[in-house]
Protein backbone atom coordinates (compact mmCIF):
# COMPACT_ATOMS: atom_id res chain seq x y z
CA UNK A 1 0.00 0.00 0.00
CA UNK A 2 1.32 3.40 -0.92
CA UNK A 3 0.33 6.84 -2.02
CA UNK A 4 -1.27 7.07 -5.47
CA UNK A 5 0.04 9.96 -7.51
CA UNK A 6 -2.73 11.40 -9.67
CA UNK A 7 -2.44 14.01 -12.44
CA UNK A 8 -5.48 16.20 -13.16
CA UNK A 9 -5.99 18.80 -15.89
CA UNK A 10 -7.66 22.18 -15.80
CA UNK A 11 -8.41 22.62 -19.50
CA UNK A 12 -9.71 26.16 -19.99
CA UNK A 13 -10.72 27.48 -23.41
CA UNK A 14 -13.02 30.26 -24.58
CA UNK A 15 -14.44 30.82 -21.09
CA UNK A 16 -15.18 27.13 -20.49
CA UNK A 17 -13.61 24.25 -18.57
CA UNK A 18 -13.56 20.69 -19.86
CA UNK A 19 -14.85 18.38 -17.12
CA UNK A 20 -15.83 14.74 -16.85
CA UNK A 21 -19.45 14.21 -15.86
CA UNK A 22 -19.60 11.25 -13.47
CA UNK A 23 -22.01 9.15 -11.46
CA UNK A 24 -21.45 6.43 -8.90
CA UNK A 25 -23.68 4.78 -6.31
CA UNK A 26 -21.96 6.34 -3.29
CA UNK A 27 -21.37 9.90 -4.53
CA UNK A 28 -24.27 10.39 -6.95
CA UNK A 29 -23.77 12.91 -9.80
CA UNK A 30 -20.66 15.08 -9.89
CA UNK A 31 -17.96 16.46 -12.18
CA UNK A 32 -14.24 15.79 -12.03
CA UNK A 33 -11.18 17.11 -13.78
CA UNK A 34 -9.82 14.89 -16.57
CA UNK A 35 -6.82 12.85 -15.54
CA UNK A 36 -5.83 9.89 -13.44
CA UNK A 37 -3.15 7.76 -11.90
CA UNK A 38 0.51 7.94 -12.74
CA UNK A 39 2.18 4.69 -13.82
CA UNK A 40 5.60 3.53 -12.64
CA UNK A 41 8.35 5.05 -14.82
CA UNK A 42 5.94 7.67 -16.20
CA UNK A 43 6.47 11.37 -15.52
CA UNK A 44 3.56 13.33 -14.08
CA UNK A 45 3.26 15.22 -17.39
CA UNK A 46 3.24 11.96 -19.38
CA UNK A 47 0.49 10.63 -17.10
CA UNK A 48 -1.54 13.80 -17.57
CA UNK A 49 -1.24 13.71 -21.36
CA UNK A 50 -2.11 9.99 -21.53
CA UNK A 51 -5.05 10.22 -19.14
CA UNK A 52 -6.58 13.26 -20.90
CA UNK A 53 -6.32 11.53 -24.28
CA UNK A 54 -7.88 8.34 -22.86
CA UNK A 55 -10.77 10.11 -21.09
CA UNK A 56 -11.58 13.06 -23.37
CA UNK A 57 -9.96 12.35 -26.74
CA UNK A 58 -8.01 15.63 -26.59
CA UNK A 59 -4.22 15.94 -26.71
CA UNK A 60 -3.15 18.45 -24.08
CA UNK A 61 -0.01 20.40 -23.26
CA UNK A 62 0.66 20.88 -19.53
CA UNK A 63 1.48 24.55 -18.92
CA UNK A 64 1.51 25.45 -15.20
CA UNK A 65 1.26 23.58 -11.93
CA UNK A 66 -1.87 24.95 -10.21
CA UNK A 67 -2.64 22.97 -7.08
CA UNK A 68 -2.05 20.00 -4.83
CA UNK A 69 -4.56 18.25 -2.59
CA UNK A 70 -4.95 14.85 -1.02
CA UNK A 71 -7.67 12.42 -0.04
CA UNK A 72 -7.59 9.38 2.20
CA UNK A 73 -10.46 6.91 1.81
CA UNK A 74 -11.77 5.54 5.09
CA UNK A 75 -14.14 2.89 3.67
CA UNK A 76 -13.05 -0.54 5.01
CA UNK A 77 -14.20 -2.39 1.87
CA UNK A 78 -12.18 -0.10 -0.42
CA UNK A 79 -9.19 -0.39 1.90
CA UNK A 80 -9.39 -4.17 1.57
CA UNK A 81 -10.23 -4.55 -2.14
CA UNK A 82 -8.30 -1.59 -3.64
CA UNK A 83 -5.50 -0.68 -1.22
CA UNK A 84 -3.69 1.26 -3.97
CA UNK A 85 -6.63 3.74 -4.10
CA UNK A 86 -6.77 4.56 -0.39
CA UNK A 87 -4.43 7.57 -0.34
CA UNK A 88 -4.36 9.87 -3.38
CA UNK A 89 -2.29 12.96 -4.05
CA UNK A 90 -3.83 15.15 -6.77
CA UNK A 91 -1.34 17.17 -8.86
CA UNK A 92 -3.43 19.70 -10.80
CA UNK A 93 -2.07 21.43 -13.91
CA UNK A 94 -3.36 24.12 -16.23
CA UNK A 95 -3.32 22.65 -19.76
CA UNK A 96 -3.94 23.87 -23.27
CA UNK A 97 -5.35 21.76 -26.07
CA UNK A 98 -2.77 20.85 -28.68
CA UNK A 99 -5.27 21.00 -31.57
CA UNK A 100 -9.00 21.13 -32.19
CA UNK A 101 -8.78 17.58 -33.50
CA UNK A 102 -10.51 15.38 -30.94
CA UNK A 103 -10.43 11.60 -31.05
CA UNK A 104 -12.83 9.10 -29.56
CA UNK A 105 -11.93 8.52 -25.89
CA UNK A 106 -10.19 5.14 -25.51
CA UNK A 107 -10.38 4.41 -21.78
CA UNK A 108 -12.97 6.22 -19.67
CA UNK A 109 -13.41 5.50 -15.97
CA UNK A 110 -16.33 3.30 -14.92
CA UNK A 111 -18.13 6.26 -13.34
CA UNK A 112 -17.52 8.67 -16.25
CA UNK A 113 -20.62 9.40 -18.33
CA UNK A 114 -19.10 11.93 -20.75
CA UNK A 115 -16.91 15.02 -21.00
CA UNK A 116 -18.56 18.44 -21.10
CA UNK A 117 -17.45 22.03 -21.58
CA UNK A 118 -18.82 24.04 -18.62
CA UNK A 119 -18.80 27.86 -18.53
CA UNK A 120 -16.45 29.17 -15.87
CA UNK A 121 -19.13 31.55 -14.51
CA UNK A 122 -21.37 28.49 -13.87
CA UNK A 123 -18.67 26.39 -12.23
CA UNK A 124 -19.80 27.29 -8.70
CA UNK A 125 -23.25 25.84 -9.47
CA UNK A 126 -21.98 22.31 -10.04
CA UNK A 127 -20.54 19.73 -7.68
CA UNK A 128 -16.85 19.01 -8.22
CA UNK A 129 -14.77 16.19 -6.81
CA UNK A 130 -12.40 16.22 -5.08
CA UNK A 131 -14.52 18.53 -2.91
CA UNK A 132 -11.58 20.84 -2.21
CA UNK A 133 -11.99 22.21 -5.77
CA UNK A 134 -15.45 23.64 -5.06
CA UNK A 135 -15.36 27.42 -4.86
CA UNK A 136 -11.72 27.60 -5.98
CA UNK A 137 -11.76 26.96 -9.74
CA UNK A 138 -12.11 30.61 -10.77
CA UNK A 139 -9.19 31.57 -8.53
CA UNK A 140 -7.02 28.77 -9.91
CA UNK A 141 -7.75 29.74 -13.52
CA UNK A 142 -7.48 33.50 -12.97
CA UNK A 143 -4.41 33.74 -10.74
CA UNK A 144 -2.41 30.69 -11.87
CA UNK A 145 -0.66 30.84 -8.48
CA UNK A 146 -0.07 27.31 -7.12
CA UNK A 147 -2.12 26.47 -4.03
CA UNK A 148 -2.39 23.68 -1.51
CA UNK A 149 -6.12 22.94 -1.44
CA UNK A 150 -5.98 20.80 1.67
CA UNK A 151 -6.37 17.21 2.75
CA UNK A 152 -9.58 15.36 3.42
CA UNK A 153 -10.63 11.99 4.73
CA UNK A 154 -13.47 10.66 2.60
CA UNK A 155 -15.91 7.79 2.93
CA UNK A 156 -15.89 6.69 -0.73
CA UNK A 157 -13.55 7.16 -3.67
CA UNK A 158 -14.62 8.90 -6.88
CA UNK A 159 -13.34 9.47 -10.42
Amino acid sequence: MGIRSTAKAVIFRQGKLLLNKCFDEHNGSYYSLPGGGQHTDETIHEALIRECREETGYSVIPENFLALCEEICQNPKTREINPEYIHKMYHIFLCTIESDKVQEPTEVDDMQICSEWIELDKIDNIRLMPEMLNGKMKTLVDTKIPMFLGAKRIDYNHG
